[in-house]
């Protein structure tokens, strides 16, 4: 049954979420139509390139995301309580950085920056924004809606480009998190598209392998956006080759050639590859509203007013398996 999003997003409280979009009727319609013929491959940059401009304007942290022929991913790390903190003058800026005036095809520096002054001086309106500007809702709803009407327009024609509502996930814990990451960073690989992570488009894992310090002994940040304050407890070499070593596994043609043990952020992070590889690959079929160790999932499900979630009892099975 549908649920109303304030049920697993707070807008009061920080926390990181697995949010999901699907195009219409699941058609290929940032890849290769075989049906028509047509590529609309070059629309997946345009996404990327939305999801990055956004995560620098909004109160989150990017922290993966992979952008598919007919879906998107995006793990993110919301944090309301920055936007409350920002002047007047910096959520005026903001807006008006996603949403600048324009001219045709060009922005109109000028108008822009007025449109900035006379929204500061509109308390009720930068309180309307700031509320925004720390909402996962309207970060996708930014994101997609954009897109949508340049692809109609490009189609020539109107229309739902996305599916109506975006499927979201709370992450209640730091293994909760970096295995979804794993998981949105794996997809090219699990669709059959990319033989590696090196290989794969339109993921938040090659912009780290671009962009990122692999020899950085700090923990895993953002790719764009508002850093964590306690920050992930993995580096970004940890989570490479954990990442890169779970996607092996996904690849059925080379599961009898995975050789040696688990890889040393597994042990860094007491997690069994068997709990890990389940958690990963089961993101989307093995837990719906959230994902995390039994107890968040029960502590979520009382939050809700519910005895139980999806999940808890995939998790309890885990973690009894662990102990013995």
């Amino acid at each position: 049954m549908t649920q109303p999003r304030r049920h697993i997003v707070d807008p009061a409280t920080a926390g990181f979420y697995h949010c999901v979009s699907r195009c219409v009727r699941r058609a290929f319609l940032c890849g290769f139509d075989t049906h028509s013929g047509q590529s609309f491959e070059h629309r997946k940059a345009w996404v990327e390139e939305r999801l990055l401009e956004l995560a620098k304007c909004f109160a989150v942290g990017l922290y993966a995301y992979a952008v598919m022929s007919n879906h998107l991913h995006v793990v993110l790390y919301a944090d309301p309580g920055v936007a409350h903190a920002w002047s007047a003058e910096e959520v005026a800026e903001r807006w008006t950085r996603l949403f600048p005036v324009r001219e045709g095809d060009q922005v109109n520096e000028e108008a822009t920056r007025l449109r900035a002054e006379m929204l500061a001086g509109n308390p009720e309106r930068i309180a309307e924004l700031r509320e925004r500007l720390g909402s996962v809702s309207w970060f996708m709803r930014c994101l997609n809606e954009p897109i949508a009407r340049r692809a109609n327009r490009e189609d020539g024609c109107t229309g739902r480009f996305w599916e109506g509502r975006f499927k979201c996930q709370a992450l209640l814990d730091d293994q909760a998190v970096l295995a979804c990451m794993a998981y949105v960073d794996l997809n090219p690989i699990r669709a059959g598209i990319a033989p590696s992570l090196e290989a794969s488009e339109y993921t938040s894992v090659v912009k780290r392998l671009i962009c990122g310090d692999i020899e950085a002994d700090q923990p895993l940040l953002p790719v764009a956006g508002r850093v964590k304050a306690e920050g992930l407890p993995l580096t970004l070499p940890e989570y490479l080759a954990l990442t890169d070593w779970t996607g092996r596994i996904a690849r059925a043609d080379k599961r009898g050639a995975i050789v040696g043990g688990p890889p040393a952020a597994l042990r860094h992070l007491g997690i069994p590859s068997d709990q890990w590889q389940d958690q990963v690959f089961g993101i989307e079929t093995r837990y719906w509203r959230a994902v995390g160790a039994v107890e968040a999932l029960l502590a979520k499900a009382r939050e809700l007013g519910q005895c139980w979630l999806k999940g808890a009892g995939v998790m309890r099975k885990l973690e009894r398996a662990r102990v013995h």
